[in-house]
């Protein structure tokens, strides 16, 4: 009996760890047709700063709006469209940046939600201010304003 409680406890345990992982990150399916688990605005914060930070291409069209933009307050500022952002992300090919990532919720509803993401390197400090909105049950970003200091 007490063998028997114990593999119990230890599948019990087992369930709830796969779960939380899964919960815990996109999930990309298949890395071919890269079909990635959006169904929450975590997720999709989750995934963005991936892509941003780790260089991940996988489902980076699923994550954005057809409408997104990019504004980039520097030197020069400058408006990027969507496909200009996929192009350049996807030929990231998994280039991880050494940075410090914080991610804050700035406002949130049921269908949209502001968060910032900060990024710290050695010397300068990138800040992205992203929107992003409920597209049918996938929370996609429709815009990112970049900022330096």
């Amino acid at each position: 009996m007490n063998t028997l409680a114990k593999t119990f406890a230890a599948a019990a345990l087992i369930a709830v760890s796969t779960f939380t992982m899964a919960a815990g990150k996109p999930e990309v399916s298949n890395a071919k047709k890269a079909v990635i688990n959006l169904s929450t605005a975590d997720l999709a914060i989750d995934h963005y700063v991936a892509v941003m930070t780790e260089g991940q291409s996988a489902g980076v069209e699923q994550l954005f709006t057809s409408d997104f933009k990019q504004n980039v307050h520097a030197s020069a500022d400058k408006t990027n469209s969507r496909s200009e952002v996929i192009s350049f992300l996807k030929k990231q090919k998994g280039e991880q940046l050494n940075c410090k990532t914080s991610t804050t919720i700035v406002e949130q509803s049921n269908d949209y939600m502001i968060a910032k993401v900060a990024q710290q390197f050695e010397g300068f400090t990138k800040t992205d201010l992203i929107t992003l909105v409920n597209d049918g049950g996938n929370w996609k970003v429709s815009q990112s304003i970049n900022t330096y200091k």
